[in-house]
């Protein structure tokens, strides 16, 4: 478990300044993710996420519900995040913090309103029945970038989450339990993720992922959210300094490579997942 600390003046030179050089504390390029560890089950839609030493949780629920007057077609994506005080010792127990808001938004726009889920097929009957789906992410342990590895373990709960199935005939719904007939998996669109980028030296310097200690010496970070259909789904800066157009073009370029690595490794531990319980 990783403690967020006061890094000393030294310690923040030492770091820059291996920044500056090409040199991170972790041995990687500038441009490198960390490993990444996908871990399913035991029930159908819970996703472990390992980031180097962060780690984050989510777990896929739904139930039945009446659907929005103004969406009589459409089921519910809902997110919801626990940052926990075993990972956040900063932060008061119950009550929001700045930090859980600003990932809370910038997940809620990247898979909710890039509309990575197909809603209409969450549709039971029109008007009356429709499946709410409520992605719960937990962030177990925080060593930096935790926007990148929520994103991961919320698109890989999703696409590995099995719905009952259900039958209607007339106006009687039937939804048979998960015993007596195979689940139904989500319909996913597309699988946007998030990129994160740190910056140094008024935008000079940039880093890919990073971690607990370069985000405390940081002067300003920005999420890409992408797919392999090189589609920006979203962008978020929140604050910081300003930014060359140079810059964001070059952040661009990566985070397409990168959002395609990344979905590549959610699709294999699917697939290992699949072989394993002969999906």
């Amino acid at each position: 478990m990783v403690k967020e600390f006061e890094l000393s003046n030294n310690e923040k030179e030492f770091i820059l300044k291996g920044i500056k050089e090409g040199l991170r504390l972790d041995n990687r390029d500038k441009n490198e993710f960390r490993a990444i560890g996908i871990i399913f089950g035991p029930e159908y839609g819970r996703s472990e996420v390992i980031l180097g030493n962060t780690r984050v949780l989510a777990k896929v629920s739904c139930e039945v519900i009446r659907p929005y007057p103004d969406r009589p077609n459409e089921g519910m994506i809902t997110l919801s995040t626990e940052l926990s005080p075993m990972a956040f010792p900063n932060i008061e127990p119950g009550r929001p913090s700045e930090e859980e808001v600003l990932v809370s938004r910038i997940l809620e726009k990247a898979i909710k309103r890039s509309r990575a889920i197909d809603t209409e097929g969450l549709c039971i009957v029109a008007n009356e029945k429709v499946w709410s789906i409520r992605v719960d992410i937990h962030f177990l342990d925080h060593d930096g970038n935790i926007i990148d590895a929520a994103c991961i373990a919320a698109i890989s709960a999703l696409a590995h989450f099995r719905r009952p199935d259900v039958t209607v005939i007339g106006e009687e719904v039937t939804i048979h339990p998960i015993e007596q007939r195979n689940p139904v998996p989500l319909s996913v669109l597309h699988m946007p993720i998030c990129i994160t980028f740190a910056f140094f030296e008024d935008g000079k310097y940039v880093v890919v992922d990073p971690t607990l200690q370069e985000e405390q010496i940081r002067q300003g970070d920005m999420t890409m959210t992408l797919n392999v259909h090189k589609e920006l789904c979203t962008l978020s800066k929140a604050g910081g300094i300003p930014l060359e157009m140079e810059t964001i073009i070059d952040c661009s370029r990566i985070a397409t490579s990168k959002a395609t690595w990344i979905t590549e490794q959610i699709h294999s531990a699917l697939e290992a997942e699949a072989k394993k319980l002969k999906f």
